[in-house]
This record gives structure tokens, C-alpha cells and sequence, in this order.
């Protein structure tokens, strides 16, 4: 009796020392953690614009991102309607109140008119703006998304980076780690020659349309059309804002 009760007395004081131990490591790494998440996620959208700023983004150090985001990068948030909204409605949503702090797997999940989306400009040394788009999806698995760089004209693509939750290796987790199936999005258009939106296609079988179309991933169908689906629909949300640039 008297060692059964030892042992429940061990038992819940090591429980409670674990609790605490692990409570104090949760929270005093806390600020690390969210350091790390947002430059991962800077590193993800300045992915889209590589070539432009003639680094690499595996190499490029932590400080070396947030260097460029704090000098070379203006950040806005819009609505589907095309309107700027201020940082303090931001942040009524998302803590730190900027474009780069919304989580588009919530804005997903919302009705359009309800929705808020992060546009991230780049000015370069030579003069020439980019801006990138951010959007959302589903593949075979999981959750899908993209940065989408677009040139001045808001319709060539300038670069694209890819990311993913669950695809299969080799197959739908090509989307980001292949570098010849993000390059064929370099040069091409969003619009058609009368002005309208058509998105780019990522045809099974290879592409047909050299200007709105991009060679499917052998075996990743799913993944594929979700990445055609996610785009159409996720730049399309965009379109508004985009003809306020334009004037």
C-alpha cells in the first residue's frame, strides 16, 4: 500500500515537473519560432522574384531576407474589390498587421467579400517594379500555394515559387521542387490579347498554348489541376486591384 502510493506520488510529481519544463521551453522559444516562421515565409515570397534579385534563396542568410523586406519591398493589403486597407484593420485579423502576416489558408475558408489579400512589390536596382500575388489551393493530399511575380504590364509572369503541405514526392511535390516546371511559367500571360483574364494552364500531356499553357507533371494529375484550379481562382481575386494599377 504504502509503496503504491509512493509511486503515484513519483509518478504525478515527474508529470508535473515534465508540464512545467515543457511550458517554460514553449514559451521562452516562442519569439524564436515566429522569428524563423516569418523569414521562412519572406524566403517563400522573395522565391518568386530570384532571378530578379540575382541570389540565391537557399543560400541567402536569414538577416540578408529581412534586409530586403525592410528596404526593397512595399507591402499592401486589398480587398477582391480592389481596395487598399489599412494596417489597423489588418491587424484587428492578424497580429503585426501587415501583408506578409495573413494567412491565406483562414482568408480561404472566408466569403469573397470577405476576404483580405497581400501584395508585395519589388522595385529593382535597374528601376523596374514586380508585384507578387499570393494564392491558394488544394492537390492530392493537401493544401497547395504559390507566389506569383508578375512584370509592370500586371499580365507576364516574371517568376513563380510553389510550396506544399502533404504531395508526393517525385511526383506532385514537384511543384516546388522542380526548377524546370517553375521556370515555364517565366514569359507567360494571364490575360489574352482582347484583354481578358484567362489564367495559365497546366495541360496534361504538355502544353499546347505557348503563351497561357505549361507542361503538366507526369503522374501528378491531381496535383496539376489543383495548381491550374489555384490560379485561375486565386489571381482572379486579384484582378480588381490589378486595374486600379493601371489607371
Amino acid at each position: 500500500m504504502h509503496s503504491t502510493r509512493s509511486t503515484i506520488v513519483f509518478v504525478f510529481a515527474m508529470t508535473s515537473i515534465v508540464a512545467l519544463v515543457l511550458a517554460f521551453l514553449f514559451n521562452g522559444l516562442k519569439g524564436t519560432h515566429e522569428r524563423n516562421e516569418a523569414v521562412y515565409n519572406k524566403k517563400a515570397i522573395l522565391s518568386a522574384i530570384e532571378t530578379e534579385l540575382g541570389e540565391s534563396i537557399d543560400e541567402m542568410s536569414d538577416d540578408r531576407a529581412e534586409e530586403i523586406f525592410s528596404t526593397k519591398i512595399k507591402q499592401a493589403v486589398v480587398t477582391v474589390t480592389g481596395d487598399e486597407v489599412e494596417e489597423s484593420f489588418v491587424a484587428d485579423r492578424y497580429k503585426g498587421g501587415k501583408a506578409e502576416n495573413i494567412d491565406l489558408k483562414k482568408e480561404k475558408k472566408l466569403a469573397d467579400d470577405e476576404k483580405i489579400l497581400p501584395v508585395f512589390e519589388y522595385k529593382s536596382d535597374a528601376g523596374k517594379t514586380y508585384y507578387i500575388a499570393s494564392v491558394r489551393g488544394s492537390g492530392l493530399w493537401d493544401d497547395i500555394w504559390g507566389y506569383v511575380a508578375l512584370e509592370d504590364d500586371l499580365n507576364t509572369v516574371s517568376g513563380i515559387a510553389f510550396g506544399h503541405k502533404g504531395e508526393t514526392p517525385g511526383l506532385g511535390a514537384e511543384i516546388k521542387d522542380s526548377a524546370y516546371f517553375k521556370s515555364q511559367f517565366k514569359g507567360k500571360k494571364i490575360y489574352n490579347e482582347n484583354g481578358e483574364f484567362v489564367s495559365i494552364y497546366v495541360r496534361k500531356g504538355g502544353a499546347k498554348d505557348p503563351v497561357h499553357e505549361v507542361d503538366g507533371i507526369s503522374g501528378a494529375t491531381i496535383t496539376a489541376d489543383g495548381v491550374t484550379e489555384m490560379l485561375d481562382r486565386g489571381l482572379k481575386y486579384y484582378e480588381s486591384y490589378f486595374k486600379t494599377l493601371k489607371g
